[in-house]
């Protein structure tokens, strides 16, 4: 069922309710791919009811960023979702979600910010204001839905963190489940932004998980020392390669590491052919 009115999808999840159903939800920004899949198919596993959310937010995008020409597929992202066997897919346009307009400024809209620590580093330091519009949009859907569990991918794994932080800050009656990146066969981590990779382009961000990889491998073999483990990146960088970070940090608190442990969280993020792409693993695993 595709719903356009948040009116709509409270009676759905009303009736649910009524009957005590347990209900999911996995929040998108459409043009899904195995990925996002993955993360519908393991809340069809945990829930009675799913609701898949299709919206490209346009508060979480800054004003040089993509979000004119960030691609949209609503048929195509219709017919999977109604394959993986999805109740409710959820796509508002903007003026739906925030009013006339569809684009409030900070001066009209009630914005959700994450505690500063938390945002001031990462993805969140070249992209002011992008995890405001993240949360914001995020706790709007929670409202709507009233979902038992949310499902988030770990590839945008600052992003997991701060929501699991806000759940918990605000007391969210919802368990965040978090989900393994799902790569190609060549280890690039899926990405709706890959379309705009050339073929050429891909193998060139085949460098993200190269370099990823060889730091988990270079820690399994004893070195901890973050300097030392960080220049093993440049082996596999090169001028089609912009890189904007390299980072160690706690994997739940996103606290800088010292030393590399097994509690370590690596995450990248690099230009390619323009197109920003992030990845991250988890090192003592």
């Amino acid at each position: 069922m595709l719903l356009n009115k948040i009116c709509d999808v409270r009676d759905a999840v009303r009736e649910w309710k009524q009957k005590e159903f347990k209900v999911g939800i996995v929040p998108t920004m459409g043009a899904l791919h195995e990925g996002h899949l993955s993360l519908i198919k393991k809340a069809k596993e945990t829930c009675d009811k799913v609701v898949v959310s299709v919206f490209v937010n346009p508060i979480q995008f800054g004003p040089a960023e993509d979000y004119d020409k960030y691609p949209r597929t609503l048929e195509k992202d219709y017919e999977l979702c109604s394959k993986e066997g999805v109740d409710v897919v959820f796509a508002p346009n903007p003026e739906e979600m925030y009013g006339e307009g569809g684009r409030l400024s900070n001066d009209t809209l009630t914005y959700v910010c994450p505690p500063f620590f938390y945002v001031n580093k990462l993805c969140g330091k070249s992209r002011v204001g992008h995890f405001d519009g993240v949360c914001t949009v995020v706790l709007k859907l929670f409202n709507i839905v009233q979902p038992d569990f949310g499902f988030f991918g770990q590839k945008d794994a600052q992003q997991v963190i701060i929501i699991k932080k806000i759940v918990k800050d605000l007391n969210f009656p919802i368990e965040i489940i978090q989900c393994p990146i799902v790569r190609e066969n060549s280890g690039l981590a899926l990405s709706s932004r890959n379309k705009y990779l050339s073929e050429n382009g891909k193998q060139d961000a085949l460098a993200l998980s190269l370099i990823l990889n060889n730091i988990k491998s270079c820690y399994k073999k004893g070195i901890t020392d973050i300097v030392a483990l960080k220049e093993t990146a440049y082996a596999f960088l090169n001028e089609k390669h912009e890189l904007e970070y390299l980072e160690f940090v706690d994997k739940n608190t996103l606290e800088d590491k010292l030393k590399a442990d097994d509690d370590t969280l690596v995450l990248i993020a690099c230009r390619v052919e323009g197109v920003r792409l992030i990845d991250n693993t988890y090192i003592g695993v």
